[in-house]
């Protein structure tokens, strides 16, 4: 396995090495496959075999705890019964095609249900960018407006209306797109005014409405912004931002476009991260674990802004493989059971009970600056030095990740912002063990490495 070469050869004996059969598999795909695969992929070289509810197999026969679920994809878990049938039974009938089917019916009667206010309608797309995409194709039909914020850490894919709100993506991509702004998120652990939310009195909203007033055209058409920020650490905002960030939004004549990717359905103990604030945005998208593994994404609005044209025009808000009888099945599945096995109130409980055993850990390690969440979507923050939050470097973050898999944690721990993002069909045992697995882990690159 490549390692950093700050990394001295002792501590390359702790790293963790694939089974034979993994390994050999992996090094037989890397001549074909393009680089750039997710980084945990990348790290472990593993090859799974198979899943079992929140458990990972690989191809050597050993075995994990998924701690980060595809992140936030896997939310029945792994070879959940209720959705293999569903999607066995479907592909052996039809799996094309944009007809209505009775799973797709009940699926978007289902969502007109469950969605925050007047947010009754729902198209499907493929991928997490296809929706964005639409959203704000939409944004621009109803508003006639054609400039997007965006924040800073946020993620909404790697396609063209958005690349110019990412950071490192968009480096050497030549022009971004014209009226796309970034502004600051509260993310006030590392804030970036270096102020103190006891005192600051939301600085960043203030700066966000003076900002826009000097660079915006004045033909804002939405305000795109995650209710929790997920690539970026599990980011949870202080209370009062996103509000100030709704009323910036209507004083400038804008929709809120709420990416709830990774925060949708019952991640952080609501069906929607929204619903922690009693706010209502004008669109939603959704993805990831809507569908439990199967590429499916959506977007949900109301009657009145959805029949906006151009975007509601014949094939104007259509996608070749959004909402085909695959997809169909697998969402219906996924939502009928997320409500009757009560997956929303169990990550609200079993939440809270990780997060006070990573706080635990917190009082022992001082390398662990800061720990947040909702539900099981849960970032922890490992610093150098607890007073200037200097992030951890990554070859330790890297031995961590390493020690975690070693014994038997799949985890998203390479980085200095732990995310922790389990299936919600974990077990409170299975978590427990896991945790404790991270706190061993832990415990071990604090004596490596001189942290404590």
């Amino acid at each position: 396995m490549k390692t950093t070469e700050k990394i001295s050869n002792h501590q390359q004996k702790n790293a963790f090495e694939a089974g034979p059969k993994s390994k050999a598999i992996f090094k037989d795909e890397q001549k074909y496959i393009a680089p750039g695969v997710q980084s945990i992929a990348l790290f472990s070289e593993l090859v799974m075999e198979k899943g079992e509810g929140a458990t990972f197999i690989d191809a050597d026969g050993n075995k994990y705890i998924d701690m980060y679920a595809g992140v936030g994809v896997a939310s029945l878990g792994h070879g959940h019964p209720k959705y293999a049938k569903a999607i066995s039974d479907q592909v052996a009938k039809i799996n094309t095609g944009s007809f209505t089917t009775k799973h797709r019916r009940d699926y978007c009667k289902t969502i007109s249900e469950v969605a925050p206010g007047n947010l009754n309608r729902i198209q499907l797309y493929s991928s997490g960018a296809e929706a964005v995409e639409a959203a704000i194709r939409l944004a621009k039909s109803y508003t006639k407006n054609n400039e997007i914020v965006g924040f800073w850490g946020g993620f909404h894919g790697k396609t063209g209306s958005v690349i110019g709100l990412l950071d490192t993506f968009k480096r050497e991509m030549g022009p971004i797109m014209s009226g796309v702004h970034s502004v600051p998120y509260a993310y006030c652990y590392q804030c970036p005014f270096k102020m103190k939310l006891s005192n600051c009195n939301l600085f960043c909203a203030d700066y966000i409405k003076k900002a826009l007033k000097q660079a915006s055209a004045g033909r804002i058409a939405a305000f795109l912004i995650e209710p929790i920020q997920g690539t970026n650490g599990n980011v949870v905002p202080p209370p009062g931002f996103l509000k100030a960030v709704w009323e910036i939004a209507k004083e400038e004549g804008a929709l809120i476009i709420a990416d709830e990717m990774i925060s949708g359905f019952g991640r952080t103990g609501k069906m929607f991260a929204v619903e922690h604030e009693d706010l209502i945005p004008d669109i939603i998208t959704v993805g990831k674990g809507m569908g439990n593994g199967f590429p499916v994404s959506g977007l949900i609005s109301s009657d009145e802004i959805i029949n906006a044209k151009p975007f509601s025009n014949p094939s104007g808000s259509s996608s070749s493989y959004g909402g085909n009888p695959l997809a169909a099945a697998a969402t219906n599945t996924t939502l009928n059971t997320i409500i009757e096995d009560k997956l929303v109130e169990h990550s609200k409980t079993l939440g809270e009970f990780m997060m006070n055993k990573l706080r635990t850990m917190q009082e022992k390690y001082r390398f662990i600056g800061d720990v947040r969440g909702r539900g099981m979507m849960i970032g922890v923050e490992l610093v150098k030095d607890r007073e200037t939050r200097e992030n951890l470097d990554k070859h330790i973050t890297r031995a961590l990740f390493d020690e975690c898999l070693k014994r038997g944690v799949m985890s998203m721990c390479y980085s200095h912002s732990i995310r922790i993002n389990p299936p919600l069909v974990i077990t409170k045992e299975q978590a427990e063990e896991a945790l404790d697995i991270l706190d061993e882990s832990f415990g071990i690159i604090a004596k490596r490495f001189n942290l404590n």
